[in-house]
């Protein structure tokens, strides 16, 4: 009886073992969800129906309009470089129109791009010149950058950014996404205890996401590793 508990348990830590090792491969195509592109799409649009009387805000949020259709449509290159029918790109808009919200938002949407082309230190790069504090938007930029380091193997660097990220969103709709990633990120460390840390937070602060509906799981997986 003892011994068919221990072969179990065994079963139980490769499964979680082979979850963790397919974490990065999740993420590769999928870098930083639906939901950040969804917040950052909704936030490019409520500028662009605010315009700021200032002519040069007005010229940048025109020229930073083409490209959010571009990223609409997944076409990452045309979107971050332009096309050759007068659209400038993300990073030119970011550069020429510097200073304005425009501007801010390009870096937001070049960031993204270049993480989808698999480009990651430009990823972070540009992620990281995003200047916002927006409660939904600044995280989840945040969040965006914690992947891009994770794919990058910087995993101390990917856990902290993105637990630092549920922190600041502090919300049922980002905050347990975060976790969830951080805590996979340190069960593939080792870090069981941090990672059963994670998931617990998402059991007793956020327990009405989705993402609680299944926690019991990955805690338990984490403690069986553990031992």
């Amino acid at each position: 009886m003892a011994e068919q508990k221990n072969q179990n348990e065994h079963l139980n830590v490769e499964d979680a073992l082979t979850q963790s090792e397919a974490f990065l491969i999740k993420y590769k195509n999928a870098i930083i969800g639906g939901v950040v592109a969804v917040i950052i799409i909704v936030a490019g649009f409520i500028m662009y129906k605010n315009l700021y009387a200032e002519p040069r805000e007005e010229k940048a949020q025109a020229a930073l309009f083409k490209g959010q259709e571009y990223f609409e449509q997944d076409a990452f290159e045309q979107a971050l470089n332009g096309d050759s029918i007068g659209y400038a790109g993300f990073l030119k808009v970011a550069d020429d129109y510097s200073g304005t919200k425009a501007a801010n938002l390009a870096k937001a949407y070049a960031g993204i791009c270049y993480a989808q082309l698999g480009k990651y230190e430009d990823a972070v790069k540009m992620l990281d010149g995003f200047d916002g504090s927006d409660q939904m938007v600044a995280p989840a930029i945040l969040g965006a950058a914690g992947n891009c380091y994770a794919q990058l193997g910087q995993l101390d660097k990917a856990a902290s950014t993105l637990l630092s990220a549920a922190d600041k969103a502090d919300n049922n709709t980002l905050s347990p996404i975060f976790l969830l990633q951080a805590g996979e990120i340190l069960v593939k460390q080792g870090k069981y205890d941090d990672a059963v840390n994670a998931y617990t937070k998402i059991k007793d602060k956020y327990f009405q996401s989705y993402q609680a509906m299944d926690i019991d799981k990955y805690i338990e997986q984490a403690k069986l590793m553990k031992k």
